[in-house]
């Protein structure tokens, strides 16, 4: 027995309109009513035939469930399925800027210290400067006060 293990891209278009329609339930007519009422958009072959995905298919079987057993209109349907990628697309950008966020804050996670000679050292959080000797200056700073 063999243990085949296949990376599956589910956005890969090769199923042709009559095995996509075969896999959805559907008349290949159907399919190409949605493709031209936009609902889904194969990709196209060198000699413009449609090429459906996996993922295709699954929203072939969504349109046909909402439209058969919740009894909305194609207009409707249009409408959620763009609301639906409204959606995937902004979960998406939530995560890029989680991501982000993150990353700034353990970028951000440094103390600003004297350095020996005067100068501005950042240090991580929870480290000392490196300095060559040790010393035990204390600096106070008083801040001006304005004339009333």
């Amino acid at each position: 027995m063999h243990d085949y293990n296949y990376d599956y891209d589910e956005d890969a278009a090769v199923f042709v309109i009559s095995v996509a329609a075969e896999l959805a339930g559907m008349h290949p007519q159907t399919l190409r009513q949605y493709d031209r009422l936009g609902l889904v958009s194969p990709s196209r072959a060198r000699g413009r035939g449609r090429r459906y995905s996996a993922r295709d298919i699954a929203q072939l079987r969504e349109v046909q469930r909402l439209s058969q057993e919740d009894g909305v209109n194609l207009a409707g349907i249009k409408r959620i399925l763009e609301l639906e990628n409204q959606v995937t697309a902004m979960g998406r950008r939530v995560e890029e800027l989680e991501a982000e966020v993150q990353l700034v804050r353990q970028q951000a996670r440094r103390i600003f210290a004297a350095g020996m000679a005067g100068d501005i050292v950042a240090t991580p959080v929870g480290k000392r400067p490196p300095s060559p000797q040790r010393s035990t200056a204390l600096v106070v700073w008083r801040p001006e006060r304005s004339a009333r």
